[in-house]
């Protein structure tokens, strides 16, 4: 008669015993598979998702973009002063299956844009496009103004875009191809002498002059950025949009037409200006 020790020690039992405990290696090995698996889907989809900026957020064109963008599936940062006004602006934005997230900054100040930058890229992910449109008010009459107000104009519409720009270069050169940087402009910023003529009659000789540089900063930046794969590109709209705090009940343009010129922009990556209105 066998031991027990004999028993255990038989060819087959011993066969059964490594059968049994290659089958548990292998079934952890499909369940770390698995698990990694997930992980880097997590970390793909991070990467794959494109986030847009919206700089200047506000009722009118910016909020129709940032209903475009999202529409077509990025993730969508919102960035103006009032806290309450943003939050609300998020909460519609999520309604509509946008994931959106606001944030509070002072536009006029460089370092504060750069901050809220960096507080984007942390929250959402690297940076995919801006969108430009926020813009100041002041120095109507600039012979009659303090320096600071003009000021006040160029350094939104310059100082802090630039600003903008700089801080998302990094997030923006990694995404070749896909990047953009994308800028509100008016139609005030045209040199032409019946132009020149409406800056000074509506009291917005600072926003004409400010216009005019944010025209002549997109041109550059398309040259300086397109070896880079960063696309640069700007509307000018020549009118008053709908909806908004200049529109008196008779204006026509439709913000949500701006926001398709944005998306078309986008789209192509071609013309540096196209013009509505």
């Amino acid at each position: 008669m066998r031991s027990r020790q004999d028993s255990w020690a038989s060819p087959r039992r011993g066969e059964a015993s490594t059968k049994k405990f290659c089958g548990l290696l292998l079934n952890a090995a499909k369940a770390t598979s698995r698990v990694l698996s997930a992980g880097k889907l997590v970390a793909s989809f991070a990467r794959m998702a494109k986030t847009i900026i919206v700089f200047g957020f506000g009722p009118g064109i910016s909020s129709a973009v940032a209903e475009k963008f999202g529409s077509e599936g990025f993730q969508v940062a919102i960035v103006a002063r009032n806290v309450e006004k943003l939050a609300a602006a998020e909460k519609a934005l999520v309604a509509k299956g946008i994931k959106a997230k606001a944030f509070s900054t002072d536009l006029a100040n460089d370092k504060s844009v750069e901050t809220v930058v960096k507080s984007v890229h942390d929250a959402l992910g690297p940076i995919t496009a801006i969108h430009w449109n926020a813009y100041g008010a002041g120095a109507g009459d600039i012979l009659a103004t303090e320096k600071k107000e003009l000021d006040g104009q160029l350094d939104i519409a310059v100082g802090s875009l630039i600003a903008a720009v700089r801080s998302s270069l990094p997030d923006l050169k990694s995404q070749k191809g896909d990047s953009a940087v994308l800028v509100t402009n008016g139609g005030l910023g045209t040199a032409h002498p019946a132009v020149d003529a409406m800056g000074v009659e509506w009291n917005a000789m600072g926003l004409s002059v400010a216009n005019a540089a944010k025209n002549k900063l997109v041109g550059l930046l398309s040259v300086k950025l397109k070896p880079e794969g960063v696309y640069v590109g700007q509307v000018v709209v020549k009118g008053i949009v709908k909806g908004t705090a200049f529109d008196n009940g008779t204006s026509q343009l439709e913000a949500s037409s701006i926001a398709g010129k944005f998306w078309d922009l986008y789209s192509a990556k071609k013309d540096v200006t196209v013009e509505i209105g």
